[in-house]
């Protein structure tokens, strides 16, 4: 394999992963929507269209394991591979999140809700944006925009706090209401997680520039 094929060959995996990264914030988009709305088809389809991003995955495993087997990687391309294999699994994970937000809509799907779903849907704005900044900051090798969207995590921690200690009061003064506010804050913990995993994406890019491994989770 050339030079010129093994770059194509990276830019392929690159724009694959960009796809996948989409998928993923679609899936985002849509699991909330299903939650607000109580929407039963949207919380199906985010659980059934789990097996893209699946195939996503093994696919860019494939095509980062037969770059490397057909030419020897420069130490540079070397941890751009890694680095992939790495990202896919985070974006994946993202995805699984979204389903398990979606489970929770089906679960709560006949009941009124306590409360008005207003943090929810900002924390996962907030989420989506960080989604493919972060897949952008790693494409481009940008490490200052890898940094900056970490910040955006600050945000995200702010409003869970305050959603947390609502849901929390709920819990202690309504035993009826118990059971539907867990479920949202089981959804705030999604959302974080989505949030943390993000992060996991910018490290990879820090690590694919500078060859430093950095903490970004703090």
């Amino acid at each position: 394999m050339t030079r010129a094929s093994f770059d194509a060959g990276l830019q392929q995996v690159h724009n694959d992963l960009l796809t996948m990264g989409s998928i993923a914030e679609k899936q985002i988009f849509e699991c909330i929507e299903a939650l607000v709305n109580q929407d039963c088809e949207m919380a199906e389809k985010v659980i059934r269209n789990d097996d893209l991003v699946d195939d996503l995955q093994r696919d860019i495993e494939d095509k980062c394991i037969k770059l490397i087997a057909t030419q020897q990687p420069l130490a540079n391309d070397l941890r751009t591979i890694f680095t992939t294999t790495k990202i896919v699994t985070d974006i994946e994970r993202i995805a699984d999140h979204a389903v398990d937000i979606a489970k929770i809509a089906l679960r709560l799907k006949n009941e009124t809700y306590i409360t008005q779903l207003t943090h929810i849907p900002r924390i996962a704005d907030i989420a989506k944006k960080m989604i493919m900044l972060s897949i952008d900051a790693y494409v481009e090798g940008d490490v200052e925009k890898a940094y900056s969207t970490c910040k955006m995590d600050d945000e995200i921690d702010i409003i869970y706090k305050e959603v947390f200690n609502e849901l929390l009061a709920v819990i202690k003064d309504d035993s009826e209401a118990a059971h539907q506010a867990s479920q949202f804050l089981f959804v705030c913990k999604f959302l974080e997680r989505i949030a943390d995993h993000t992060t996991n994406i910018c490290e990879s890019t820090v690590y694919r520039v500078t060859g430093e491994q950095i903490d970004l989770n703090d």
